[in-house]
């Protein structure tokens, strides 16, 4: 890893980010010290340095949404690839070769993600590291570094994914000398044992089960602890005995009552509902101090629908997913559901009919504005990392596997489709093959642009087939909008040329990709 990445991160930690002392929704507010003469031997010394320091984590975790290049930024990586989305723009030759599934490891992208999710450990490692000698509530103390530990988690589970074997770091680095500078890769089996490691020690760290400020809970912890044992039954882990380890922590969710799905779709971007009752758990904005800058790029290109003055279209919804949805699906409504065919003049003009859909699941109206109202072009709005909704499908998925379906699998199922304005058949019409199709449906599209659905591929080694409403073999697989197909070296991300450069213990490259 490039060591100036890290060494310019622990300086982070106590120069951006502080807690306020109320129970607001964001809790994360900028600090105006300056850190340039501090080190962490000096720096960890008072419990506020403690909160600074999580807090300073979980705004690394912001690189989601950071920009990869001109017209692009760093989520989409995760949704180009999987067939549901496409762009309007050709300038940003990157995002194009993820689309056509020609990228290498020069792409911007793929070192955004290697960099951003090592820079979120470097900063996790830091807190674990130095916030045990603090003299401060041990309560508190143990509850952020259970935070710290669902972190670390959250950055690796996404690594071993993209990744497979990549360097495991535990502690902190902070000098060009250190060894852990030059690591080799450790195996995704190992990645995987230390991600379970982290997320049952944040289990136990006393953690509430709601969060409304935003912080990681004990709900965030067992659903995606839920997650990871999910992908540990499939590819490349494939242990069968995981599919009973993540249906009975998905159930440890949905039976706390702590948690349930809005009412209406509208709820999931609506920012007074940020991290409450169906969002578990979500990348934190905050209007004038971190924005959100994901709006512009999700806007249909230059349409004038928006307060704002660039409309990039950026990351738009494939037509053929759009028609996969069933007949009458609410999430296919007109700026109800998932997307959107007509919007404002302006942002708060006449109503106008767009000539395609776009994504409506991330879309901010008081950022873009509304009918009769002008938009701030300012965007606060979170955005959606875990939803209760996610949780319901894992445990669906996962419990079938154990045994056929239940009834409690349908139940669970039965409220995602519900919300859609759909019917479900009851237990009787559902073989265990039968039924595990309907949820793989399900996740697709509930769960899409979301960066679910390139995860579900990968472990399912399946490729949805839009038009046939069915499942094919990953490999192999073209998407109607695509010209290339899949092959079996995407199932995994090459390595980032430029740490391969810096870190030749790197190598080699993933197989199927050039190295250097």
């Amino acid at each position: 890893m490039k060591i100036h990445k890290i060494n310019s991160l622990y300086l982070f930690l106590i120069c951006a980010f502080a807690v306020t002392s109320v129970g607001c929704k964001k809790w994360l507010v900028e600090q105006d010290k300056d850190p340039s003469n501090l080190t962490p031997d000096i720096y960890y010394t008072l419990p506020g340095h403690a909160d600074a320091a999580i807090a300073a984590a979980y705004a690394q975790t912001r690189f989601i949404g950071n920009g990869a290049g001109i017209f692009a930024n760093n989520f989409s990586m995760l949704e180009m690839p999987t067939g549901t989305a496409k762009t309007e723009t050709g300038q940003n030759t990157d995002l194009n070769n993820l689309i056509g599934l020609s990228y290498n490891g020069e792409n911007v992208f793929i070192l955004n993600w290697w960099t951003g999710l090592y820079s979120v450990i470097a900063q996790t490692n830091l807190v674990l590291d130095r916030v045990p000698g603090i003299k401060m509530d041990e309560a508190k103390k143990k509850q952020i570094l259970g935070e710290a530990q669902f972190l670390r988690a959250w950055s690796y589970f996404y690594l071993v994914r993209l990744w497979g074997d990549v360097p495991l770091h535990t502690t902190s680095v902070l000098t060009a000398l250190d060894p852990k500078v030059y690591s080799s890769r450790t195996s995704k089996d190992s990645i995987y044992m230390q991600v379970v490691t982290d997320l049952k020690a944040a289990e136990a760290s006393g953690l509430p089960w709601t969060d409304a400020s935003g912080r990681a809970s004990l709900g965030a912890v067992k659903s995606l602890l839920a997650e990871v044992y999910l992908t540990m039954a499939g590819y490349p882990i494939n242990k069968s005995e995981y599919y009973k380890l993540a249906a009975e922590k998905a159930n440890e969710v949905i039976t706390s009552g702590k948690f349930s799905l809005f009412a209406n779709y509208n709820s999931l971007h609506d920012e007074s509902l940020e991290n409450v009752q169906e969002q578990i758990f979500e990348i934190q904005y905050l209007g004038g101090v971190a924005n959100n800058g994901n709006q512009a790029i999700l806007l249909p290109n230059f349409k004038d629908v928006s307060a704002y003055d660039t409309e990039v279209g950026s990351t738009t919804p494939s037509p053929h997913f759009v028609n996969s949805f069933e007949p009458g699906d609410l999430r296919t409504v007109d700026r109800q559901g998932f997307f959107y065919t007509s919007y404002y003049s302006g942002g708060d003009g006449a109503l106008k009919t767009l000539s395609a859909p776009y994504i409506y699941k991330h879309f901010d109206a008081g950022a873009n504005g509304t009918s009769g109202k002008k938009g701030t072009a300012n965007s606060g709005l979170n955005w959606m990392n875990m939803r209760y909704a996610q949780v319901l499908l894992t445990f669906a998925e996962a419990q079938n596997k154990v045994g056929g379906p239940t009834q409690e699998a349908l139940d669970a199922l039965k409220k995602i489709r519900d919300r859609a304005g759909l019917t479900t058949g009851n237990l009787s019409s559902y073989n265990q093959a039968s039924f595990e199709l309907a949820v793989w449906r399900e996740r697709w599209h509930e769960l899409c642009y979301e960066g679910v659905t390139w995860f579900d591929m990968v472990r399912l080694k399946k490729a949805y087939n839009m038009t046939s409403n069915s499942f094919e073999n990953f490999a192999g697989y073209k998407f109607p909008d695509n010209g290339p197909s899949l092959a079996e070296k995407h199932l995994l991300f090459p390595l980032p040329t430029l740490e391969m450069q810096n870190n030749p213990n790197l190598r080699p490259q993933n197989d199927g990709y050039p190295g250097i």
